[in-house]
């Protein structure tokens, strides 16, 4: 392959990447599908792909539909047993998020809202709300009608929007604060301020450090207050499976405000927040190794602040 080709590529690598990680909530399986796509490119008749970009773009969304359809992904992503990969504030691979619909994109809470839709309803919300191809170009992507691609994007927004949980925007400091005074609460054991800080309906949901098959979810305020308070709570079991003391660090992954837990210069664990009105209406728990993996690298190269507890 020429250098041109590869330097032609190589310019769409981040952008196909981010395509590949709202598709498939993975950073991993979208860094597969990007090289995938190049080895297409590099056996491709360059000369007869008038758009390259488009043309990359409609491998990349075919390839991770192809994915998704797969037996294997049906049996790791079924309702109960995923999460997405989180990814720290920075990554390359959270961008486009110049617009809220794109930031939303990325979200923890809306890629898992996208395991509700069809694999193409996916691909549809996606290449239109973070990408903003029009449905012309969509329907040339997937091989649809303008038409179809219409009724997908609506049905997907549809009930993604029925099942979100959030009210939209929050501002930096007031989620931060929120954060800082949730974790306090449940490190002193204030069980009522904990469920003062927490929405009536509010969710748990953790992936028990990958311990076992299906997700420890739970409902409700005062049942989500114990589990954090229990989870929160230093023990020595919890400072073995971790591999030392840890302490908490604020941060923001895919836009959202989030406890890291972090030993040394390992994180360990992430539990990041959905804040509706004020309070909190979903708390994530991912400590599974395999999901933080590009989390953790980038929190190595990170500029860290003082801890919100230095020993957990």
């Amino acid at each position: 392959m020429d250098a041109l080709a590869t330097e032609q590529f190589e310019a769409s690598r981040s952008r196909l990447a981010s395509l590949a990680y709202r598709l498939l909530g993975s950073a991993a399986d979208a860094e597969d599908a990007a090289q995938d796509a190049f080895l297409r490119w590099q056996a491709a008749d360059r000369d007869r792909i008038e758009v390259p970009e488009a043309w990359l773009t409609k491998i990349v969304t075919n390839l991770c539909l192809d994915r998704l359809r797969s037996a294997r992904a049906r049996r790791e992503r079924a309702v109960g047993v995923w999460l997405p990969e989180p990814l720290l504030k920075g990554d390359p691979m959270l961008g486009p998020a110049d617009t809220y619909e794109q930031r939303e994109s990325v979200s923890l809470a809306v890629l898992t809202l996208m395991e509700r839709l069809s694999p193409v309803q996916r691909a549809v919300y996606v290449l239109r709300e973070a990408f903003s191809y029009s449905h012309a170009e969509i329907a040339e992507i997937l091989d649809i009608t303008e038409s179809a691609s219409q009724q997908h994007l609506h049905r997907a927004r549809q009930r993604i929007a029925a099942a979100r949980r959030g009210g939209g925007e929050i501002d930096p400091e007031s989620a931060r604060g929120i954060v800082e005074e949730f974790l306090a609460a449940a490190a002193s054991g204030r069980t009522e301020r904990l469920v003062a800080l927490l929405t009536d309906d509010a969710t748990a949901v953790s992936d028990s450090a990958g311990l076992t098959e299906t997700l420890l979810r739970v409902d409700t305020a005062r049942r989500v207050a114990a589990v954090v308070r229990a989870g929160l709570r230093s023990t020595s079991a919890k400072r073995r499976l971790a591999g030392g003391t840890s302490a908490i660090h604020y941060a923001v992954v895919n836009g959202a405000p989030a406890a890291l837990f972090v030993v040394g210069d390992r994180v360990v664990g992430t539990m990041s927040f959905d804040i509706a009105d004020g309070k909190i209406a979903t708390v994530r728990g991912i400590a599974a190794p395999a999901r933080l993996a590009r989390l953790a690298a980038a929190w190595r190269q990170h500029d860290r602040d003082t801890p919100l507890v230095t020993e957990w």
